[in-house]
């Protein structure tokens, strides 16, 4: 079980820190999704923001098992936040949501199982 909580983390550390890059550096596909879900784009670097910390929780999580669990499920929130926001808007691109969701939430599935099993 130690090997898949590594690995499920690290694969999740990756996908959400390179999202966290992507809204952090000014990229334009966050922005174009901001707009096309009637967000201001002055949120875009907050977004971002939250997306790093989820990261870093993550991967603080090996050391301080708590706080990865903690970063898991607010991982999970951030994501719901973001289907919400797509349905708000009629949106039906859920492919990429979809990818990082199921990933966040194996994450969950093996930290919680990892460390409570």
């Amino acid at each position: 079980m130690h090997a898949a909580y590594v690995t499920v983390t690290l694969v999740t550390a990756f996908l959400t820190g390179s999202a966290a890059v992507t809204y952090l550096i000014g990229h334009e596909y966050p922005k174009a999704q901001a707009d096309m879900k009637r967000i201001p784009r002055r949120y875009v670097p907050v977004l971002g923001s939250l997306l790093a910390a989820g990261t870093a929780g993550l991967l603080l999580g090996f050391a301080v098992p708590p706080l990865g669990t903690a970063a898991a499920v607010c991982l999970v929130l951030y994501f719901t936040g973001a289907l919400i926001a797509h349905l708000r808007v009629g949106s039906r691109n859920l492919v990429g949501w979809a990818v990082f969701c199921a990933t966040v939430i194996a994450n969950l599935a093996v930290n919680l199982s990892y460390h409570l099993g």
